[in-house]
C-alpha cells in the first residue's frame, strides 16, 4: 500500500493557518509500522484538484486521505472534483447524510447547508465524531474528511485503526560513518529496489559524515547488504557506528 495524504487548503499555503494533518497522519500510520509514499498541501483550485486527484488514482496501490473543501462555502470543491475524477460522474444526493443535516440545522439546511449531502455516487460515509457531519469514502481506499483538525483526525484515525491496522514487519539497520557519501555510492547502486536504501550526508566540524540506513520486511537480504557497507568501510579503515 502507497498512503497519500492530500490536504486542500489556500489558507495553508498563504499562511494563515498551519498545517496539522501532515504531522499527524504520519505518526498515526507508524503507530501500525506504515509510512507516507507522498504528500500534498494545494490551492483551492479546481484544476490543479483534478491534476493531483488523476496522480493518485494512477496508483493502483494507492490509498489516500483528503483533508478540505467538502463544506458548504463556494470554495468547497472536493466534492464535484472526486466524482468527476473517481467515478466519472455527478454528485448525487445521500438520504441518510441529508437527513442528518436537517436534523441538525433544521429550516437553516437550506439553501446552502443541504448541498453537503451531495456527494459521488456510490461513496459511503464516514462519521464525524463532532457534528455528525459526514466525510465520505469511495472504494474503501480514497477518503475525505474536513479540513478541521479536531474533525478530521478522529475520522482519519478510525479509518486506520479499523483498515490499517495489520503490516509485516520491517527491519532496519543503520549506521553512521565519518565518511562522505562518495565512499559508498558504488555500493548504494548494488542494494536492489525491495530494500528502501536512505543516506543522510553531513557535515560536523566541517568533516563529512553519512548516515546509511537500510530497511526492507526481509531481514536476512537486509543484514546481507548492510554488510557489504561494513566490509568496505572496515577495508578502507573508516570509523564508523551502529545506530
Amino acid at each position: 500500500m502507497n498512503f497519500y495524504a492530500l490536504i486542500i487548503g489556500t489558507e495553508i499555503l498563504n499562511g494563515r493557518r498551519v498545517d496539522k494533518h501532515f504531522e499527524f497522519v504520519k505518526n498515526e500510520l507508524a503507530k501500525y509500522g506504515h509510512e507516507l509514499f507522498a504528500s500534498f498541501v494545494i490551492k483551492d483550485d479546481v484544476e490543479l484538484m483534478k491534476n493531483t486527484y488523476e496522480l493518485i488514482k494512477k496508483d493502483k496501490n494507492a490509498v489516500m486521505f483528503s483533508f478540505g473543501g467538502i463544506g458548504s462555502t463556494p470554495d468547497d470543491l472536493t466534492r464535484e472534483v472526486a466524482a468527476e475524477i473517481f467515478t466519472h460522474k455527478g454528485v448525487v444526493t445521500h438520504a441518510k447524510f441529508k437527513e442528518d443535516i436537517i436534523k441538525r440545522f433544521g429550516e437553516e439546511a437550506y439553501p446552502h447547508r443541504i448541498h453537503m449531502a451531495d456527494i459521488p455516487e456510490g461513496a459511503t460515509l464516514l462519521q464525524n465524531p463532532v457534528n455528525n457531519m459526514s466525510g465520505f469514502a469511495l472504494e474503501n481506499r480514497y477518503y475525505f474528511v474536513p479540513g478541521f483538525p479536531s474533525m478530521a483526525h478522529p475520522m482519519i484515525q478510525n479509518v486506520i485503526e479499523k483498515n490499517y491496522s495489520h503490516s509485516k514487519e520491517k527491519f532496519r539497520l543503520t549506521l553512521f560513518a565519518h565518511t562522505s557519501e562518495n565512499t559508498l555510492i558504488s555500493l548504494m547502486k548494488d542494494v536492489p529496489r525491495e530494500i528502501e536504501l536512505s543516506s543522510l550526508p553531513m557535515f560536523i566540524e566541517n568533516k563529512p559524515h553519512v548516515e546509511l540506513s537500510l530497511i526492507s520486511e526481509d531481514e536476512k537480504l537486509v543484514k546481507h547488504y548492510f554488510e557489504m557497507f561494513q566490509k568496505e568501510l572496515d577495508k578502507k579503515n573508516i570509523y564508523y557506528k551502529l545506530t
